[in-house]
């Protein structure tokens, strides 16, 4: 049974299980060095920027890239949608892959300006929101969707994989071949991700033949404005997408911040110290990579939608009281929890929104989504920075718990979110 409105096709009782499907394994291979090829690069890109300029300009040199990936990720969903999205990631990648293993070059011959590393952080923002959309709109097209949730899984598990792999593999780089050498090492991860791309199989896109026309019968070609207009329309209107979209992008607004600057800011509040902060953090961390090991174990939970909606309260709830606990073990568990939720009601947001949205669509949808967590929610940081300064880490973070748990109050208000479930096999 799935969400009214919602139309799932039916899964193909002959494809094998993704984590055993090498389709599936070639294309988290090459996700996977992308994203710690990210990780070295922002290694890289700091220690360029440190090394020719004060703090504040190292501020700007790491902020400039978070500008063009907000002004530009829906715009990035449409090209998706538009385009072939293995070739958008393929396009995105082999760009990153030639301005990486140039500025290394040159870094090499030169110590870099500061306006070369904003403008390289520019670049890389504009590729990457080119590049986040069509990462989004692929599993479907890799897969089956009775495999989606196990799919989103494992995208997760890559994604820790790389927070931890990739900024210790940038430090090795730094210290043995300062940032030239960091830089080559991220273009090469990039470069690695491009013959294992290529070898995905895809399957074709159902999209209708006309959807990129115009609904009159003219037969125009709609412009990227109508295609954009018209994929927010779709979220709006669906039964499905348009509450989880939005419970997602509260739940998003009211913790981000805190789990990231306000977590730092509570912990010296408490005098923990940097040893504590590392704990919370890799609380924190076990257990968003343990949900997302669960997802890619099981590949399926009953109750999807209501789990998620459960899963999103209990998430508030513990980011609200880690304020209120007086001891550093207290705080870790609670981390450990908060990640767990975190980790199951983000797989089961981003599975639940692939199976049920028009393929068509894909693409704008998860740029929306995706907007949200890489464009809108790092601009509320100095706004809670400011907020515990002047009241406190404990009403804050409360405060922004409450708030977020409005998202948990948009899903479970809506029937269709309630009654979502996951296709099985």
């Amino acid at each position: 049974m799935t969400a009214e409105g919602t139309h799932i096709p039916s899964p193909e009782a002959d494809t094998a299980p993704a984590h055993r499907d090498g389709n599936v394994l070639r294309w988290l291979a090459a996700y996977t060095a992308s994203l710690v090829g990210d990780g070295v690069y922002f290694v890289a890109l700091g220690w360029a920027a440190q090394k020719g300029g004060d703090p504040t300009e190292v501020g700007l040199v790491m902020a400039a890239g978070a500008l063009p990936r907000a002004l530009l990720m829906l715009a990035g969903g449409v090209v998706a949608d538009r385009f072939d999205p293995r070739r958008v990631i393929l396009g995105s990648d082999a760009a990153r892959c030639l301005l990486i293993l140039t500025v290394a070059a040159g870094v090499a011959l030169t110590s870099p300006a500061l306006w070369i590393l904003v403008a390289l952080a520019l670049v890389f923002g504009v590729v990457d929101a080119m590049f986040v959309p069509a990462v989004g709109a692929l599993p479907p097209r890799i897969t089956t969707p009775d495999q989606l949730a196990r799919v989103t899984g494992m995208r997760s598990l890559a994604m820790r994989v790389s927070q931890i792999a990739g900024p210790p593999l940038g430090g090795t780089a730094m210290g043995l071949g300062g940032p030239a050498a960091t830089f080559t090492v991220a273009g090469l991860l990039f470069a690695l991700s491009l013959p294992l791309l290529v070898a995905v199989r895809i399957r074709p896109s159902v999209t209708s033949e006309t959807e990129h026309r115009e609904p009159t019968g003219t037969g125009r070609s709609r412009s990227a404005r109508e295609e954009l207009l018209a994929g927010l329309r779709y979220i709006r209107r669906h039964p499905l997408i348009g509450p989880l979209t939005v419970a997602g992008a509260i739940f998003e607004l009211g913790l981000t911040s805190t789990l990231n600057v306000g977590m730092v800011l509570l912990n010296a509040e408490r005098g923990w110290g940097p040893s504590g902060y590392g704990w919370i953090i890799g609380g924190f961390g076990t257990g968003a990579a343990a949900a997302a090991a669960l997802l890619a174990v099981v590949g399926w939970l009953p109750r999807a939608g209501l789990t998620f909606s459960v899963t999103l309260l209990t998430g508030c709830v513990g980011a609200a009281a880690i304020a209120l606990v007086p001891m550093l073990w207290a705080a870790v568990v609670l981390a450990v929890l908060i990640g767990l939720n975190a980790g199951v009601l983000s797989s089961l947001n981003h599975s639940l929104i692939q199976t049920a949205a028009d393929p068509a669509y894909l693409g704008r949808v998860t740029s929306v989504v995706m907007l949200t967590m890489v464009g809108i929610a790092p601009l509320t940081y100095p706004l809670a920075g400011a907020a515990i300064g002047a009241w406190g880490a404990a009403p804050v973070f409360v405060g922004c718990g409450a708030f977020a748990a409005l998202g948990a109050a948009v899903a479970l208000s809506s029937g269709a979110v309630r009654g979502a479930e996951l296709p099985r096999r």
